[in-house]
């Protein structure tokens, strides 16, 4: 197999791909053997994302997972992983509200799992928990749309943003996170109408998941 002569995904990598026009791969591993095979056949990021509380524990939400359990998936992974660029969610009740939990939090995964960067959902709601976590040297992932952990605010998991209201305020969130620093954004479940806008209001890579496909702009 012959993939891109890249030894280490970076987020400078990802910024200098989405400049040539190169597709970029995304794909999420919870544990050592998926995360090995997912590297080996070339994916240039890997999410440790907090759907390891359903997928791995059978909760019925993101929302049980802990700070240490999403640690030990991200080492797991990291430990697997030689060339792609591993992102850790940073889960529920650890970055909202208190900017200096935030820091904290995103920092004991940088430490105990080896990951290069954390991502956090939402937008201007949590801008000060992002420019903290940025001034720390910590790359951060944003994520809009349809955000798993605010799954009680709307009582399902349907395509987000189909209003008029709902979607100007993606836009701007999306520009939010795009002028705070973000190196790239998770869109997920959307219109793709709404999906091209994102793509053309921001300079970042993001990741766009609607209606069961995925893209990555």
């Amino acid at each position: 197999m012959n993939f891109p002569t890249v030894k280490k995904v970076t987020t400078h990598v990802l910024s200098e791909m989405k400049l040539r026009g190169e597709k970029i791969s995304m794909l999420t591993a919870y544990d050592y053997s998926m995360a090995k095979i997912l590297d080996h056949a070339g994916i240039d990021v890997i999410l440790v994302g907090d759907s390891a509380s359903n997928v791995m524990a059978g909760y019925d939400t993101t929302l049980p997972i802990t700070l240490d359990e999403m640690i030990y998936h991200g080492a797991s992974v990291v430990r697997a992983v030689k060339r792609a660029l591993v992102v850790v969610d940073l889960p529920f009740g650890t970055y909202q509200g208190n900017s200096k939990e935030a820091l904290n939090s995103a920092i004991r995964i940088m430490k105990e799992t080896g990951a290069s960067a954390v991502k956090l959902e939402g937008g201007e709601e949590i801008k000060e928990s992002i420019q903290r976590i940025l001034s720390a040297g910590i790359p951060v992932m944003g994520h809009l749309g349809l955000t798993p952990q605010s799954i009680h605010k709307f009582g399902t998991y349907v395509v987000r943003a189909r209003e008029e209201k709902e979607a100007e305020k993606l836009l701007n969130d999306a520009k939010i996170l795009d002028d705070l620093g973000c190196f790239s954004i998770v869109v997920e479940k959307i219109p793709a109408a709404l999906a091209d806008k994102v793509t053309q209001s921001v300079k970042i890579p993001g990741h766009v998941n609607f209606l069961g496909r995925s893209f990555y702009f």
